[in-house]
């Protein structure tokens, strides 16, 4: 689903929410060269000045949860305060799960990233003798984002209320999402640009379909959910309500808030349907960093990148992650958006440290305050500072 860190604001200025600050802290590993962090005034922050009605987040740091907390409202009905422990959709998130699959694949011999994905899946993609594994990946393949067709998710208000209507029902099959994607004609040739594009990842889902027989939703939990013990992680088919305790996610309209906690995860497909924890998310990425999942030829495939034209931080796009420049060094993960939710991972190339957010953006209108709370807590998250001890 479209990633708000890439393409816009992140947080911005909105309403005053009663807090219910909930926060776990832990001694950091020995081995860690940061501080224990204390980020509950940062994500208290988060809410009570900018988008949000919550928001959840935790730190890792050498397998060792170091904070983990909560704050704003779960349910706007009831008042129940967020937790920690929350579930929430990952949206674009789900696309480092994703390639994760497909590298694995291409350390089984049975998929190889410069074949062009006729190859795999003939007469599926208009030019598809041209289009490679690789460039789905990393989104240089010129596909038309079906996203962008207003008929399909508009972000204005008429939109936003039809889509709560109506929209968020409708059931698509990948075949449907694939169709509206290859209806308009490509932003660029294969290979001469880069754009964002979530029907890339349709494509791959289909491609993990027809090398496997199992659906990229099997093989993610064969692969990745099951092995990592990730108990909180789900990739829904077609049920539209999140299970466990979560944060609703809302429309912000004139009259009051439009609860769009509820839809059909068959919007996102193999591009976003995944729903996580911050905790499960965490540890997803320390595996993956720190070598368990990827043999090191793989892991370096996934993070050779391509420049994100006009990006912030210096943002660069690898195969199904992105990098970004902070104060204290380059770091990697994958951000995503659906209505009423926003995710943030980030953490260091070795895997030693990380941070995982869920924030159920509300009031869009301030990108610029938004950006810049977003960005002190990314930065005490992952930058912290040293240790006297060292």
């Amino acid at each position: 689903m479209p990633t708000t860190r890439i393409a816009a604001a992140l947080l911005a200025a909105a309403t005053l929410l009663t807090l219910a600050p909930s926060a776990v802290a832990a001694p950091s590993s020995a081995a860690s060269p940061y501080a224990t962090v204390d980020l509950q005034p940062e994500l208290n922050t988060l809410v009570e000045q900018g988008t949000s009605t919550a928001a959840l987040a935790e730190v890792r740091d050498h397998g060792r949860v170091v904070w983990r907390g909560a704050a704003g409202t779960a349910d706007l009905a009831t008042g129940q305060p967020a937790t920690a422990d929350g579930r929430f959709r990952i949206a674009s998130t789900t696309k480092s799960f994703v390639s994760t699959v497909t590298l694995q694949l291409v350390d089984e011999g049975r998929v190889r990233l410069d074949d062009p994905i006729e190859h795999y899946l003939p007469g599926a993609i208009p030019n598809g003798g041209a289009i490679t594994v690789r460039q789905l990946l990393n989104h240089t393949s010129g596909l038309y984002n079906y996203l962008d067709d207003p008929h399909v998710r508009s972000t204005t208000e008429a939109g936003n209320r039809e889509f709560l209507a109506t929209g968020r029902w409708i059931e698509y099959t990948p075949q449907h999402l694939l169709a509206i994607g290859t209806a308009k004609p490509p932003y660029f040739a294969p290979g001469q640009g880069w754009h964002y594009s979530n029907t890339n990842y349709v494509v791959i889902g289909m491609l993990i379909e027809q090398v496997t027989g199992h659906s990229w939703r099997d093989e993610v939990e064969a692969r990745i959910i099951q092995p990592l013990g990730l108990r909180h992680t789900t990739l829904p088919t077609d049920s539209t309500a999140i299970p466990g305790p979560h944060a609703h996610g809302y429309f912000k309209f004139p009259e009051g808030p439009g609860d769009v906690t509820r839809l059909s995860p068959t919007i996102a497909d193999a591009a976003g349907a995944g729903i996580s924890t911050t905790d499960d998310l965490a540890r997803f990425h320390a595996a993956l960093f720190g070598g368990r999942l990827l043999s090191p030829a793989q892991l370096a495939e996934m993070t050779t990148t391509v420049p994100i034209p006009d990006a912030p931080d210096h943002a660069e796009y690898g195969l199904g992650v992105v990098s970004y420049d902070l104060s204290c060094g380059r770091f990697w993960g994958h951000p995503g958006e659906i209505p009423g939710y926003s995710t943030g991972l980030l953490g260091t190339r070795d895997g030693g440290r990380q941070y995982a957010i869920s924030y159920n953006e509300y009031d869009k209108s301030d990108s610029t305050k938004s950006n810049r709370l977003y960005r002190a807590f990314e930065e005490k998250a992952l930058c912290g500072g040293p240790t006297t001890s060292g």
